[in-house]
């Protein structure tokens, strides 16, 4: 191309420009170009947002998750079977949001934050956007204030804290649920609010939970999000923001919040569907290369605040469902290394009626013993020890007829250990029950006790002390003093001595030296 002739095309162009207007009208309305699925594609939005509600002619409402050079991929959140090609798609310039604050306690609510409970509409305190940022690594605080599950297991050797991720991860039907509602049922209380977060899940199975957290006055402090499994995957692909959204407004008034998201297995296929449907490349399993931030950006919405911000709290408790086990499948691995550590529950644990069914060997909190009291780190500090050398020692046991003492003593102390942790469903403990039957325990005051006795020992135990000065002195100073530990040990001794009373057919010398016991 010569000089002359780039000169006259430059000014060609010059020209074209002036023939602009300054200011561009917006496009608020586009044009339905496809509909199927669950999914629709309009053109004419062109200035339409990312998470923008957009709504449709028979006022059907939907989602901009995809924005393209000449659509918009919008997921929708209610019937579509009369939205035809053509028809008007309106922009609302909204992005999606959810009623909050405290008119939410005690409502079972849809994704989109409206109530499916009968019980009339919300008088909402404010509305927030789903979506947001997480808080910053400066406004956050370390986490060391404990929220006791009343799961003894747990409490012991797996504690969680108040802005600490756990994820609780195993098979189907390994109580996985039960372990997330018992925790919830242990804040009646402790001023924590709680959010129950329902994906995929069987209506009666909600109805189920809600009735029960009903019954036991748990809707008192809990919000229930549900997107049960015959809802769109657009649905249960907002809950859990939903559920985070509705728990970030206590946080930012300075309160504790739990929320529990059951679960994020279902979570992801149902993001990995809207994903295939708007064409989206598929990666591993199908699952699109974003699948991590998925759930990333939703449990990084938990922390604990410095006071500076307000001091407040959330702790998630999202569940996993595993495959025959496998921890190392590409969903279970992205979550693990989201939080900060697992509690994991075993088929074979829960089928030998080991209830609740954690594997002490493969679970664990990253946090540790900071979000412990002192008098239940003392109690259950060599816990998890002895149940890894029980273990062990069981595994070898069955290839040999003849142990030698040390070894007898390992595993009939690991029998009781494993006895002693079992619990049903809804009875939580208080921690300083918690903490008398951990020492009871570690003083090995549990060897006199027949295995088949062990439950009916514990139950008694906690009978025995209770509304007693001892257990009002543990409860004001949280830490086993070397005066009061003796004055407990006593008290122990004289509690096995009158359980073992109690027993028929009972010698005392078949369990050990009776002189320790003063018989």
């Amino acid at each position: 191309m010569s000089s002359m002739d780039i000169s006259q095309f430059s000014s060609i162009l010059k020209e074209q420009i002036k023939g602009f207007s300054e200011k561009v009208e917006e496009s608020e309305n586009g044009k339905v170009i496809s509909i199927g699925d669950g999914i629709a594609y309009a053109s004419g939005l062109d200035n339409a947002m990312l998470d923008e509600l957009v709504t449709f002619e028979n006022g059907t409402v939907g989602m901009i998750l995809n924005l393209e050079a000449d659509y918009v991929g919008i997921v929708l959140f209610g019937k579509y079977d009369d939205i035809k090609e053509g028809q008007i798609v309106k922009r609302t310039k909204r992005v999606v949001e959810t009623p909050v604050g405290d008119a939410m306690i005690g409502r079972v609510v849809n994704a989109i934050g409206v109530p499916v409970d009968g019980l009339g509409p919300i008088a909402a305190d404010a509305h927030m956007p789903v979506e947001k940022i997480a808080p910053g690594v400066m406004t956050r605080k370390s986490v060391d204030v404990p929220l006791a599950t009343g799961i003894l297991t747990i409490d012991a050797m797996i504690p969680i804290g108040r802005g600490q991720r756990e994820l609780i991860i195993g098979d189907r039907q390994t109580g996985k649920t039960s372990i997330a509602i018992d925790a919830i049922l242990n804040q009646k209380g402790k001023d924590v609010y709680c959010v129950y977060v329902a994906i995929g899940q069987k209506n009666s199975s909600i109805v189920q939970v809600s009735e029960e957290l009903k019954t036991r006055g748990a809707m008192e402090y809990t919000t229930v999000v549900s997107a049960s499994a015959s809802e769109l995957p657009a649905l249960k692909y907002l809950a859990p923001y939903t559920g985070v959204t509705i728990a970030e407004y206590w946080l930012s008034k300075g309160k504790d919040v739990l929320i529990v998201y059951d679960d994020l297995s279902k979570h992801a296929v149902a993001y990995r569907a809207l994903s295939l449907l708007l064409r989206r490349p598929p990666g591993r399993e199908a699952y699109p290369g974003d699948v991590f931030y998925l759930h990333s950006r939703l449990l990084e919405r938990a922390c604990r605040l410095d006071e500076k911000y307000g001091g407040g709290s959330i702790t998630a408790l999202p569940i996993i469902e595993t495959q025959a086990g496998d921890i190392s499948a590409y969903i279970p691995t992205n979550v693990i290394s989201i939080t900060d550590g697992q509690i994991f529950t075993m088929t074979k644990l829960f089928n030998a009626g080991q209830r609740p069914a954690i594997d002490a060997g493969l679970s664990v909190s990253r946090v540790g013993s900071a979000a412990q009291i002192k008098c239940v780190k003392q109690g259950g500090g060599s816990l998890k020890l002895q149940l890894a050398q029980y273990r062990e020692l069981e595994a070898f046991s069955q290839f040999s007829s003849d142990l030698d003492p040390e070894t007898r003593k390992t595993l009939d102390q690991g029998k009781r250990i494993m006895q002693i942790l079992r619990q049903p469903n809804n009875k939580p403990y208080d921690q300083i029950d918690e903490s008398i039957i951990l020492m009871n325990v570690k003083q090995r005051f549990v060897k006199w006790i027949p295995v088949e006795e062990i439950i009916n020992y514990k139950n008694g135990l906690i009978e025995y002390f209770q509304g007693s000065e001892l257990r009002q002195k543990l409860a004001e100073k949280k830490a086993f003093s070397d005066d009061l530990l003796k004055e407990f040990k006593d008290a122990f001794k004289e509690y096995t001595r009158t359980f073992i009373s109690t027993l028929n057919d009972y010698k005392a010398s078949d369990y050990g030296d009776v002189k320790e016991l003063g018989l």
